[in-house]
């Protein structure tokens, strides 16, 4: 079964694909390029792989938090790959992409993406038997809130941990922070959770999907926590 996944959430381009137990990752720092590179990244990397478009069953895409123009790019493409193409697509929260990098690290795990403003998007995970469980929902948090979220020898990762370092690591917590090998979506990870929830993609099922952006849809912040209740998988 023949994937491709892409992320746009981030600075990062990261694309993944996938045909049976081979995946295959791009990850490309495109800046605010991504409207620019994504399709030519796409058709290369086809093109390498010998794929045609049409030979893809099913396609995935990084649902954020994160940037809202690389969300909206990175969607278009996908539900018009989609569409045009009659295959159905899975969508993978973002936090959910960057904890599964950090999946083989003990105690809780918690990606951290900054949302701008001293607000914080995050989400508290645990790995159990290889599957990871979320202990909170998507959460949008004031500095203030985020730091108090974090839980005794939690391991942080993603790029909110640029701004606050010494913050976390002055905490109190014994919390460990990952190098910035982790801080960002990788291709890989996003047609493994794929293939892990492939039962949720759905022909047809394009259309309906939405970014998780967590900010209130006039983008005007506001003093109290925003959560988007989720579904633990």
């Amino acid at each position: 079964m023949r994937i491709l996944g892409i992320d746009t959430s981030s600075r990062y381009l990261s694309i993944g694909a996938c045909d049976g137990a081979k995946s295959y990752s791009y990850n490309l720092d495109a800046g605010i390029k991504h409207s620019a590179l994504l399709m030519p990244s796409i058709k290369r990397i086809l093109g390498a792989l010998r794929w045609g478009i049409e030979d893809i069953d099913y396609f995935a895409c990084g649902l954020g938090p994160g940037s809202f123009t690389g969300l909206r790019i990175g969607l278009a493409a996908i539900k018009g790959l989609a569409f045009v193409n009659r295959k159905p697509v899975v969508g993978i929260p973002t936090l959910d992409i960057l904890a599964a990098a950090a999946q083989e690290n003990k105690g809780y795990l918690m990606p951290a993406i900054d949302a701008k403003r001293n607000f914080v998007y995050c989400c508290v995970y645990k790995s159990n038997q290889g599957k990871l469980i979320r202990q909170s929902g998507l959460l949008l948090l004031k500095k203030s809130q985020f730091l108090k979220k974090i839980k005794k020898g939690s391991v942080l990762f993603g790029d909110a941990c640029a701004l606050y370092r010494q913050e976390i690591l002055d905490c109190g917590r014994d919390a460990v922070i990952l190098d910035r090998d982790y801080w960002y979506p990788k291709g890989h990870f996003i047609v493994k959770l794929a293939q892990e929830r492939k039962g949720k993609a759905r022909r047809g099922n394009a259309d309906s999907m939405q970014p998780v952006y967590l900010f209130p849809r006039e983008c005007q912040i506001r003093e109290a926590v925003t959560s988007k209740p989720v579904t633990r998988n």
